[in-house]
């Protein structure tokens, strides 16, 4: 493993500082000074130092749909857009429903060594909402599963759901919540409201999202258990989730860069790559979204990264696939999403890698401390570019920002210690390959 000597990084943009790196580990810099013939050092002036992000909710296909992404090219786009933590959901094929699923994941993640990819275990067998996965197993795993979702399908019933919730309360789990009723959004295909009915399209109502999230808070509460709301999507959500944090219910939130950018607006031109689930809303709980991500009622970001095959996305509006990729511009998309607010780059930090690694439980990840692990991002704030997707590393190419001109790019993520992303550019893997996470 070579050791680095960041120089001159602003560390959080609250001060310049140097950093080092020695055996995978964040060390005093005085430890590298007295020799640095064995060093290699990065000059990092202009660049803003944040620690490596974590990704509670993205979508790396395989096993099953390696036609859309695999979990090699998805660690790719990860590195890229500076994670050197993602949780895959489990919507494979086989659902990651059993221990042997979420161990397989586990092990291409460590295998493919250009971040650490942490399976999400299902909450019911098959998503089918009928019976139980198999938590415990998957809990106790070599994946060791902490967080549990159906995501792409509502754990609707609410028995279920008590069930789940007590379940992983058993060894500090949390079950994330894809809110939709699925009763009120038979046949959807965008939100509900004054653009839909001109458009003629079956609209999926606010109150679709909202209900279950109501629902469940008080199930949360009853049971005394950890809830997460993946890719929140309205006002009336916000409101929600914040009279429940005042309650004291033990209920965190995500929302998508997209959620933060774009309008049910854009469907006016039935290009399908804005076909999404949770659909995009309306301008006014896009700014519900910013502000409620400024004053932390609404915890973390979730790229909700999901890439499809042209065949599945590239289709007349009604037959198109739902979702978005968004692990490589995530970063600069919030930063633009958030200019107009009180919110720096210690906030950025704070809602793309210390809080979702504290409630996924990712350690060695969300700190620039000495003695912490490296992984660290450098990101340059004045660089200018356009979104390409053909450029990306993901397989998909269903970007709705292609052609966006950001302020903001990734320059180096150091993945344990491990320079993967240099100057923009891919590098090796992790040289400790599968076992990287020994060390």
């Amino acid at each position: 493993m070579t050791d680095y000597l960041i120089r001159g990084a602003n560390v959080l943009g609250q001060g310049i500082a140097d950093i080092a790196i020695k055996d995978s580990t964040i060390v005093d810099p005085d430890l590298l000074t007295h020799d640095v013939s064995d060093v290699e050092i990065v000059d990092a002036e202009g660049l803003i130092a944040l620690p490596g992000l974590v990704d509670m909710h993205t979508h790396l296909r395989e096993p099953g749909k390696e036609d859309a992404e695999t979990i090699l090219s998805g660690s790719r786009a990860a590195a890229s857009g500076g994670f050197t933590c993602v949780h895959a959901m489990a919507n494979t094929a086989p659902v990651a429903d059993t221990a042997g699923v979420v161990e397989q994941v586990h092990r291409l993640g460590r295998t493919a060594g250009y971040t650490e990819v942490v399976p999400i275990g299902a909450v019911t067998i098959g998503l089918e909402g009928t019976y139980l996965a198999e938590i415990g197993a998957m809990a106790r795993s070599a994946a060791r599963v902490r967080i549990f979702s159906d995501d792409g399908i509502c754990v609707s019933d609410p028995l279920l759901m008590r069930r789940a919730l007590e379940y992983v309360k058993t060894f500090d789990g949390v079950i994330a919540q894809h809110a939709q009723e699925p009763r009120l959004t038979e046949g959807a295909q965008m939100n509900e409201g004054v653009v839909s009915a001109e458009l003629g399209l079956p609209g999926w109502p606010a109150v679709a999202e909202e209900s279950i999230i109501a629902r469940d808070v008080l199930l949360a509460e009853h049971v005394g258990s950890r809830l997460h709301i993946c890719h929140v999507s309205t006002k009336g959500s916000v409101d929600i989730i914040r009279w429940a944090k005042s309650r004291g219910v033990e209920i965190t939130a995500e929302v998508t860069p997209h959620h933060l950018m774009l309008t049910d607006e854009l469907v006016r031109s039935f290009d399908p790559v804005y076909k999404v689930n949770p659909p995009l809303r309306t301008e006014a709980d896009v700014t519900a979204l910013r502000e409620a991500l400024a004053d932390g009622t609404i915890d973390v970001i979730g790229t909700d990264h999901a890439p499809h095959t042209s065949e599945h996305k590239c289709s007349e509006w009604t037959a198109a696939a739902m979702g978005m990729v968004g692990m490589e511009t995530a970063l600069p998309i919030v930063v633009q999403a958030m200019a107009d607010y009180d919110f720096d780059f210690g906030d950025l930090a704070r809602v793309m890698s210390v809080t979702p690694a504290r409630i996924t439980g990712a350690t060695g990840h969300g700190s620039l401390e000495i003695g912490a692990s490296a992984n660290i991002v450098l990101i340059d704030p004045s660089s200018a570019h356009t979104i390409v997707p053909d450029d990306h590393a993901t397989k998909g190419r269903n970007n709705p920002f292609a052609g966006l001109e950001v302020s903001t790019a990734i320059t180096d993520t150091f993945f344990y210690g491990h320079r993967v992303l240099s100057g923009g550019r891919l590098s090796t893997p992790h040289p400790a390959g599968a076992s990287w996470t020994d060390q």
